[in-house]
């Protein structure tokens, strides 16, 4: 959704300009690539990277910069779960933001090493790699707070695609409460 986003928003059609083949397994999308299907491929990392080590491609652009912050990772809690256990609420959130309070003060080095053992089958060097690609693309945010511009910019992509039917407003679907606290 977000890749036909992008390509709309610079006066492509997806469904006339080209061909997008969504028959692939998520997971196989890298191997046919590089086994000679298609000219793009959209893929998450550590396959991006791995493709271009092989020198089976090359990072052409990123989806997370040409679309504006999309808010790919979020949680979500019932109301009624908030209001009954708020403690716990928050210092998930305060456990959040102090990895991100990490990756904010730590260089790419720093964190591939730390990150290493979640990874096992990627090695060292290609995490580094990942790593200062999302420094130098400025992918992690400084805080958690779930900005109103990300959330329209999400329903005008899912909204875009066809899956939203219709909007809501950002003040009866998101709590910053937690994460504004964190910050503190």
């Amino acid at each position: 959704m977000v890749f036909e986003y992008i390509l709309r928003q610079n006066h492509i059609d997806p469904s006339k300009d080209l061909e997008i083949d969504q028959s692939i397994d998520f997971g196989s999308t890298a191997a046919a690539f590089s086994g000679g299907l298609g000219d793009f491929s959209i893929e998450f990392e550590p396959a991006a990277t791995a493709l271009e080590k092989e020198g089976s491609g090359y990072v052409a652009a990123s989806l997370g910069v040409d679309s504006g912050y999309v808010p790919y990772t979020s949680y979500s809690a019932k109301t009624s779960f908030m209001e009954e256990h708020p403690e716990i609420i928050q210092k998930f959130t305060n456990a959040l933001q102090k990895g991100m309070d990490y990756v904010q003060t730590h260089s790419p080095e720093e964190i591939a090493r730390v990150i290493e053992p979640q990874f096992p089958e990627t090695d060292l060097d290609t995490i580094t790699t990942i790593v200062k690609r999302y420094y130098e693309q400025d992918t992690w945010k400084e805080n958690l707070i779930f900005e109103k511009d990300s959330f329209e910019l999400l329903q005008d992509i899912l909204e875009d695609s066809g899956e939203l039917k219709e909007r809501t407003p950002y003040e009866s679907l998101v709590n910053t409460e937690f994460a504004d606290k964190a910050t503190k």
